[in-house]
């Protein structure tokens, strides 16, 4: 049975946009993409001293169980070149299992739906742009809910599909 999984994506190292777009692609061989957001420009948050970041959301249609998934996504995070040296540090991938159908998961090393996705407008403006009305299924409240509760901040600007387009103007 396949489970419909939404992954938050981010990138701020070396070509953001290719970068996304090689993490969906893999990601693409873990079940069925589903609708995939726009890319948004993000601050970072927590630590402000590094590039600002890309980030989206994909749908996956999944038959990997929430850990498999996990490993999958830690997979390419690695093979992509990610090194952990800084928590919330720069990094050319990361990618965060926010929900995984309804369920809710405390295990060791996994939690979802992701702690602080809630908090985090990098997550909610492209979760809203591709599923307002997922319910987070601790807080039940629809992610357009969740968006609309967030205090002012955080910098997140929707731009076009890719960073080439977003610096020409071009459609």
């Amino acid at each position: 049975m396949r489970t419909r999984a939404y992954l938050s994506l981010g990138s701020n190292l070396g070509d953001r946009a290719q970068n996304l777009q090689r993490a969906v692609t893999e990601l693409s061989r873990a079940g069925s993409l589903g609708p995939q957001s726009s890319l948004y420009e993000t601050e970072p948050v927590q630590v402000a001293a590094q590039p600002w970041f890309l980030n989206c959301v994909v749908a996956l249609d999944t038959q990997l169980s929430p850990s498999e998934l996990l490993s999958t996504a830690l997979a390419l995070d690695k093979d992509m070149g990610r090194m952990r040296s800084q928590a919330k540090g720069a990094r050319v991938i990361d990618v965060d299992i926010v929900f995984y159908g309804d369920l809710i998961v405390e295990i060791p090393g996994l939690i979802i739906p992701h702690p602080a996705m809630h908090e985090r407008r990098f997550v909610l403006e492209p979760l809203a742009q591709i599923a307002p009305e997922a319910t987070h299924p601790l807080l039940h409240k629809s992610v357009r809910q969740l968006l609309a509760a967030l205090p002012p901040g955080q910098v997140v600007r929707r731009i076009a599909d890719n960073e080439h387009e977003a610096k020409t103007g071009s459609d």
